[in-house]
Formats: structure tokens, sequence, C-alpha cells
């Protein structure tokens, strides 16, 4: 054991220190005020604050911002205020119609994807529709050969009108319990109506010429009218 493996001991006499684990040789311990890491905790890496976090897509939102953002254009002798996104596909259309091959080339193959997507959105909204109001009937029919009341359905087999020759599929009715409610409240409202403009009508056979009473006749068939349309009837 050599002297720096040695400690101070009472008196200053040296004494036997074993070195191991928890006790490092003497000569390469830190020294009482000294400090082990003179260069002090390394800073960690920071991005600034107008950097997107990990978990952000940013670039998605700045591309939609960038496609939706209003701009104007010279068209004809005016101008038009249009979106980026708008812009540029009719700048597409315009090259296309002039007779530019990539144009026409390009602006072809976006309207073919947009009509595919299209198309097939429709045809699977259109099955889903078809299956829900069979699937929908067949329980009803069935609670009804049990003796049981069927289940509330949102919405309702008898709402969904599907057209086979176009292809069109319509829901004149509920699609949850709260618009019910305000479906109910809006067939009410309707016979209201409907019971005002008989009176107003019997009310004009007997003063034929009265303005008031001709223009509250016409105000009421037009809320009877926007009201029947808003209840798909």
């Amino acid at each position: 054991m050599s002297n720096d493996d040695k400690g101070s001991g009472a008196g200053g006499q040296l004494v036997p220190y074993e070195v191991g684990y928890g006790r490092p040789p003497v000569a390469t311990r830190f020294r009482p005020g000294v400090s082990g890491n003179p260069r002090g905790r390394p800073k960690k890496s920071r991005l600034p604050d107008h950097f997107p976090k990990l978990n952000e897509e940013r670039l998605k939102r700045v591309t939609l911002q960038e496609a939706y953002r209003k701009i104007t254009i010279r068209d004809g002798d005016g101008t038009v205020e249009l979106t980026m996104a708008e812009a540029v596909l009719r700048s597409i259309g315009l090259n296309a119609a002039k007779g530019d091959k990539r144009s026409q080339k390009m602006f072809t193959e976006l309207l073919r994807t947009v009509e595919t997507e299209n198309k097939a959105l429709h045809d699977e909204y259109l099955n889903t529709v078809i299956e829900y109001k069979a699937s929908a009937e067949k329980e009803i029919a069935r609670c009804k050969r049990l003796g049981i009341e069927p289940p509330e359905m949102y919405p309702h087999p008898d709402h969904i009108h599907i057209d086979m020759r176009t292809g069109e599929a319509v829901v004149r009715g509920p699609f949850t319990r709260e618009e019910k409610k305000i479906w109910e409240q809006a067939r009410s409202f309707k016979e209201d109506i409907g019971e005002e403009i008989e009176r107003l009508k019997k009310m004009l056979k007997e003063e034929p010429g009265n303005k008031n009473l001709q223009k509250a006749l016409r105000q009421n068939l037009g809320i009877q009218k926007r009201m029947a349309q808003l209840l798909g009837e």
C-alpha cells in the first residue's frame, strides 16, 4: 500500500486505508470546497417556442390554412375573391381549356379522383341505410309476432325513403330522442298554423277585400310550406 492509500490518524500519523467499494483512493477523492463538476450541469437541448411539439402535425394545419386563405385575382375586367385552392383549380381548368396538355391531364385526373371518391362514399352510405332499414323492419315484425312493443328506433325505418332508380336515400325524421321532441313540437306548431289558416279563410269569405287578412293568410301559408319542407312532408 502506497502513502497515497493511507489516511491521517490522530496526531498526524499515517494509518492504513483500505481501497474498495465506496472508498476510492485518497488522491482521486473530491477535496473539500472543490466542485467535482466545475462546468456545472449541462443545459438541456431546447427547441425555440415557435417550433412544433413532437406530437404535432403543424404542416397539415399550415397547408389547410394556406389552401383556404382568401386572395384577390383578376377575372376579366374585374376582380374576384377566391381561396388559394379555388384559384389554383381555376388556373388549371383555364389552362386546360386553352389546350395545355399537362393541365388537361392534371384536371382530368383530379376530377376522376373526386368523382370516384364521392361515388364510393355514396354507395357506402346507401348500402348502410338499406341494411339498417331492413334490419329495423325485421325487428319490428318480430316484436309484433311476439306481441311486445318494439324498441325506439332513431331514425325510424318508416322515415327512411329509398329511391332505387336514382340511388337516393332520404331520412325524413328525427335521428335522436332529443330531435324527436323537436319534431313533435314542430308538428304541433304546423297543426296550429293549419288551424289559423282555416280561420283566416273563413274570415276572408266574409271580408274578401280585407288586405290585412289577405296578408296574414299569405304569411301563414308561407310558414306552413316551410314547416312541411323541414318535416319532409
